[in-house]
């Protein structure tokens, strides 16, 4: 499949099989990531990949708890990839969210399905979540910018919306 035709085909996956995904894969996935355009190429943004089913799950009550919900915001994805970025970087937030892009379009490439899962700002913010990153030896002015969810997917994507109408404009 070529790029366009993966960026056409790529969906959000909000239903998971427990079967992990090989950790080759989500190496490959992560360095994808890496390869995101960033501000003046200052690589504001880092990847931290959680496999550990133990945080996953903490990672995983934290966010519901934001959310106000009581169900798993993560809708059963065995690996979580947190984009954090560092906020002395004025393109912080542009940079990781086209890191998130990228993890998205590279899973999908690799068949692994995949959804932008909100409130990593809020978690991150939380005393809970500075002890985590202090805990992973992550030091720095970090804002979560998103959670990368990846996993088989246990449900068939759903096609498309149609585009609306208005999207583009052209100036001839």
């Amino acid at each position: 499949m070529n790029a366009i035709e993966n960026m056409m085909t790529r969906r959000s996956i909000r239903k998971y099989r427990p079967d992990i995904v090989p950790k080759e894969i989500i190496e490959k996935i992560a360095q994808a990531g890496t390869y995101a355009a960033t501000g003046r190429n200052l690589q504001a943004p880092i990847i931290v990949a959680v496999t550990n089913q133990k945080l996953r799950n903490r990672l995983s009550a934290m966010n519901a708890a934001i959310m106000g919900v009581d169900f798993d915001p993560f809708y059963g994805a065995p690996v979580v990839l947190i984009v954090l970025a560092d906020k002395s970087f004025p393109t912080y937030l542009y940079d990781g969210s086209l890191v998130m892009g990228n993890l998205m379009l590279a899973a999908h490439s690799y068949g692994i399905g995949s959804c932008w899962i909100h409130r990593a700002k809020e978690e991150f913010e939380s005393e809970e979540g500075r002890e985590i990153l202090k805990e992973l030896g992550i030091t720095g002015d970090y804002e979560g910018i998103g959670h990368c969810i990846l996993g088989y997917a246990d449900a068939e994507a759903v096609p498309a919306a149609p585009r609306k109408t208005d999207y583009i404009y052209f100036v001839e």
